[in-house]
């Protein structure tokens, strides 16, 4: 009986690896070799693991599939990016939730078909949006398929690096990113062991995916004794590679050449000048072998997590300053003398035209006296009334001895002194995924949305087909966030950076009394009524409302340009 196996996910447009092109003795992503090898690979598979292990393994054929078929009713295979060592990586379209999609396929009796649907399983279970997402993991007639996100709109780390270094603020997100990302998933029990250029992505927002956790090494049957020092190097020659240029080994690879022969390994900043010092030094601390630890002062980072540390300890590094084209020299005009009726005093080899002055315009007679006229009758009306304004005055004064002028006592004067009371940004407790019917989006990354910080967001999935988070039933009443104050409070005021704009947004309160709401009918006091809204949204009460819990409700999304949908908040500040 078929086994199957399916990661619960948000129906967005979820993508996968892009097409790869084939080099001798280099991995995929997909976890193919890139060799010169033709369809049908060798019967025989001879890998080599961390110990230096050789071991050989019978393998059977790829299966023998073309574009068109489908899989399981819904997914049909589009192109077959790689066919090698006995399984196939497509390019395909889950035709139920209209989306592309990548597949592995590999026959059911492959020696490596249990251990690659136990990694696809594992992977799909971490649930990790820093990773390209295992969607689903089967096998039913005879086959074993993986399915995984598919993203068109994110680029390769080869390609990154293939235009040449990096800069230093780009380096830094990199390391700072995988580092991160691998020591959560080392924390699951989980490891890569094929972290290459080609299983990093970058999406347009600069965020760093990685692809083929658990499920690559699976599917080329490589192990480590070592796990956390394999993904830990593997992270350092990434860094090494954005510095310099340069592949850290002898040998060339993924597009790079390597370092020259007999020098060893040698820091970034004495490769190429102008490297950033620190990322010099943790790009040698991560690929941590012996000829290098003996020159540096600090100790090698044998884990993930210690190098996320080490790069959190380091000063932040900024996005250089954007530049500007300098504006065009301003070229001042010049005229001639006499150009305009008068004779030049200094006479040139050329004749210059006389262009004669323009005569002034007329103005009749009749016109001007009119003109007089009207001024004089506004003049005597504007005499008279004042006259008549301060006899009457005179009159009031005489007859009750007041002069009908009241002097501001010291209150009034101190009242019109101070200024209005300005609104200032409330306490933030906490904040929630605004999550209706249940299922959340992105619920690890709420928390970028109160820290202040304009380079974090929180940013929805890419919807496809429709602006209202794809018309799924479990997204009838959009999403947001929810802020917490910690206790009720005087709310005077909104201001809240969204990450694109054109979002349908609304803001709304819930009542005083209201403990923990989740849906709409909550908050049934308005903030900010439902508009689309630009980068910013911003709204000042004429009066404060009381409440402990504050939503910005999305209800629609604008378009990506591609044909999805996708939005997000950057910062909330809830005035007081």
């Amino acid at each position: 009986m078929a086994e199957r196996s399916t990661a619960a996910v948000d129906v967005a447009d979820n993508s996968g690896d892009e097409p790869l092109t084939a080099k001798a003795d280099e991995a995929t992503t997909d976890g193919t070799a890139q060799a010169d090898e033709t369809e049908g690979a060798s019967p025989k598979d001879t890998e080599k693991t961390d110990g230096g292990r050789e071991r050989s393994e019978a393998v059977p054929a790829s299966p023998d599939l073309h574009s068109g078929h489908k899989l399981a009713g819904r997914y049909r295979l589009e192109e077959c990016v790689t066919r090698l060592d006995g399984f196939s990586s497509w390019r395909a379209v889950d035709e139920k939730l209209r989306r592309a999609v990548g597949v592995h396929l590999l026959p059911a009796d492959h020696p490596r078909a249990r251990s690659v649907l136990a990694a696809a399983r594992s992977s799909a279970l971490l649930g990790d949006p820093r990773f390209v997402q295992v969607l689903d993991a089967v096998e039913e007639n005879d086959l074993v398929y993986v399915v995984h996100e598919w993203l068109p709109d994110a680029t390769e780390l080869t390609a990154l690096l293939a235009t040449g270094p990096m800069e230093a603020h780009d380096a830094y997100q990199l390391v700072s990113q995988l580092s991160q990302a691998m020591a959560a998933a080392h924390r699951e029990g989980l490891s890569h062991l094929r972290l290459t250029p080609g299983a990093v992505l970058r999406s347009s927002t600069g965020q760093y995916r990685i692809r083929g956790l658990a499920v690559n090494a699976a599917l080329r049957g490589i192990t480590a004794e070592r796990p956390l020092r394999t993904d830990t190097e593997a992270i350092g020659a990434l860094l090494y590679a954005a510095l310099t240029h340069r592949w850290p080994y002898g040998d060339d690879a993924h597009g790079l050449a390597g370092l020259p022969k007999g020098l060893g390994l040698i820091a970034p900043d004495q490769v190429r000048a102008g490297v950033h010092r620190g990322l010099s030094e943790l790009a040698m601390r991560a690929l941590a072998n012996d000829g290098a630890t003996a020159s540096r002062q600090e100790p090698p980072c044998t884990t993930p997590d210690e190098l996320a540390k080490a790069v959190a300890a380091m000063p932040r590094i900024l996005p250089p300053e954007p530049t500007f084209a300098a504006p065009p020299a301003y070229q001042r005009t010049t005229y001639q003398q006499g150009t305009y009726g008068r004779p030049s005093s200094h006479p040139s080899a050329v004749t210059q035209p006389v262009m004669p002055a323009p005569p002034a315009p007329l103005q009749s007679r009749a016109g001007r006296a009119l003109k007089w006229t009207v001024s004089a009758l506004l003049i005597a009306a504007l005499g008279l009334g004042s006259w008549q304004l301060a006899e009457a005055l005179l009159d009031r004064t005489n007859s009750s001895g007041d002069t009908g002028v009241t002097e501001p006592d010291d209150d009034d004067k101190n009242k019109d002194d101070k200024p209005a009371p300005s609104a200032e940004p409330l306490d933030i407790a906490g904040a929630t995924e605004f999550k209706p019917d249940g299922s959340g989006i992105e619920e690890q990354d709420v928390p970028n949305t109160v820290d202040g910080d304009s380079g974090t967001h929180w940013i929805t999935p890419r919807y496809q087909g429709f602006a209202n988070f794809g018309n799924l039933p479990q997204r009838k009443q959009g999403s947001g966030i929810i802020v917490d104050l910690g206790k009720v409070r005087d709310v005077s005021g909104i201001d809240v950076s969204l990450y694109r704009q054109g979002q349908t947004t609304a803001v709304l309160a819930a009542s005083p009394d209201a403990s923990h709401p989740s849906t709409t009918a909550d908050f049934d006091q308005r903030i900010v009524k439902r508009t689309v809204a630009g980068k910013t949204l911003k709204e000042k009460l004429d009066e404060p409302i009381r409440t402990r819990y504050v939503l910005i409700h999305i209800t629609e999304l604008p378009s990506d340009g591609t044909g999805g949908y996708r939005g997000g908040i950057t910062d909330i500040s809830v005035l007081g």
